[in-house]
């Protein structure tokens, strides 16, 4: 995740700049206009310099794809800036007249930054280039980077979300997948409880763990809860969430509680070689599509099942943040930035980064678990072409159902307040966790300050 922690403060810089005129673009004129930004309408003739600014290809991934985008715009040099992306520090560029020609950002900021004036639409850019958003990449990831009527972001990753479950431990306690259909969410609750031990008043095996904070708007989801309204308004504390968060809260305290759960979670050893996996400290977690790529490191001494997330009317829950690409207001380059971003995230740059993925699962001797790179035009190609069948069963499982899951994508929410509503989120979660307050009341304080945000938005 990029650096967006102290991004409302260095918005409310950003938003004083644009309000005064400085740094380049006006606040008026072509900002309205698709695709439009200071340094007029876009063309497919690019090159120049290109600044960029979040986007760090320190990975075979990431090189690969820049690598590739270079071959193809040979007439653009591009200088990075690779560290995380900082709002206050492009606050400041955008008041010097100094701010990049692309920006990579978690997409749920892109609305703040769309409303804000920072951020122009890409539609022209899409259009240029003969791209349909919503057919290219993820429908839901491209609602995450919309605004408006206006889609201001190009998106990369969508690493959906399933349960990853511990096989030994599950059939210890006398637990399959089919107790685990979180479509029934009374039944997790009871295998939870089924699959926790304790030792010393501690856990020492974690039946259930749901990842909290972090994925509570996935649980939300499942309840039939939302983040959002369809106009962005924040809607924290509707009765779905409420839902949710009361199951949340039974699940912890079923496992020695929030506290117990999270100072026995910060001793395993995640990414290595003794992690809670092999040493089956764990029945069931909520993992992102990439966690099965760091367990193929320890596939020998592992054995693992995994389930797809369901809503309680059943159907498959697929969600997963990630970044987008967008186009500063003030930039010098838009027309090198658009095709960079297009051609960066086009399926041809993705099958590079397949075969560069592919060469380093050979040459480390392990599994090929997949590259979910928020298009599933590109995804269904390096599947095809990349990832092999592989003599794992569990393995080939697990794969098999991180794919199966992203027909059902879904949103995470979009709104102008997203990184303000998030923040009163996570904090709401953890003072409902530990009993600190009423789930009804943390929901409700969230949604007050949320809604706060939103009103001085709406000024």
């Amino acid at each position: 995740m990029v650096g967006i922690r102290t991004v409302g403060a260095a918005l409310a810089v950003a938003t004083a700049l644009v309000a005064s005129g400085c740094g380049g673009a006006s606040a008026g004129g072509q900002s309205g206009a698709p695709g439009a930004s200071a340094s007029g309408a876009l063309s497919k003739d690019v090159g120049g310099a290109l600044k960029t600014s979040g986007f760090n290809p320190s990975d075979e991934v990431g090189k690969s794809r820049a690598d590739y985008a270079a071959g193809k715009l040979g007439g653009v040099k591009v200088t990075m800036d690779t560290a995380n992306f900082d709002p206050q520090k492009f606050a400041a560029q955008a008041a010097a007249g100094q701010a990049p020609d692309l920006i990579q950002v978690d997409r749920h900021v892109v609305a703040t930054f769309a409303a804000k004036g920072l951020i122009v639409p890409l539609d022209q850019c899409y259009a240029l280039w003969g791209v349909t958003p919503d057919q290219q990449y993820y429908p839901s990831a491209i609602k995450d980077v919309s605004y408006n009527g206006g889609v201001y972001g190009v998106p990369q990753f969508f690493q959906a979300s399933a349960l990853l479950g511990n096989k030994r431990v599950m059939q210890k306690a006398g637990v399959t997948a089919a107790d685990l259909d979180t479509s029934k969410p009374d039944g997790v609750l009871a295998a939870a409880k089924k699959m926790y031990a304790e030792s010393g008043g501690n856990p020492s095996v974690l039946g259930f763990d749901p990842d909290v904070p972090g994925s509570a708007n996935i649980w939300f989801t499942v309840f039939g809860g939302h983040l959002y309204n369809d106009d962005g308004s924040p809607d924290l504390a509707n009765a779905k969430n409420l839902d949710a968060l009361n199951w949340l809260k039974a699940l912890m305290d079923a496992q020695g509680g929030y506290a117990k759960v999270k100072s026995f979670k910060d001793t395993m050893d995640v990414f290595g070689d003794g992690n809670q996996y092999v040493k089956d400290q764990v029945g069931v977690q909520t993992w992102a599509q990439w966690y099965p790529n760091v367990l193929a490191g320890t596939a020998s001494k592992v054995s693992l099942e995994a389930i797809p997330i369901k809503d309680l009317t059943g159907k498959n829950v697929a969600m997963a943040e990630g970044t987008a690409f967008a186009i500063p207001k003030a930039a010098k380059n838009p027309s090198a930035a658009c095709a960079w971003a297009i051609t960066v995230t086009s399926t041809h740059a993705w099958l590079a980064a397949g075969q560069a993925r592919a060469q380093t699962v050979e040459k480390n001797k392990s599994i090929a678990t997949g590259l979910m790179t928020g298009s599933p035009v590109a995804d269904q190609a390096i599947r095809d072409k990349y990832v092999a069948k592989t003599d794992n069963a569990d393995f080939a499982q697990v794969i098999d159902t991180y794919y199966s899951v992203l027909a059902d994508n879904r949103p995470w929410g979009s709104s102008p307040v997203a990184q303000q509503a998030t923040q009163e989120l996570t904090n709401a979660v953890t003072v409902a966790m530990t009993g600190e307050k009423s789930t009804q009341q943390a929901l409700a304080d969230a949604q007050a300050a949320a809604q706060r945000a939103w009103d001085q938005v709406k000024k």
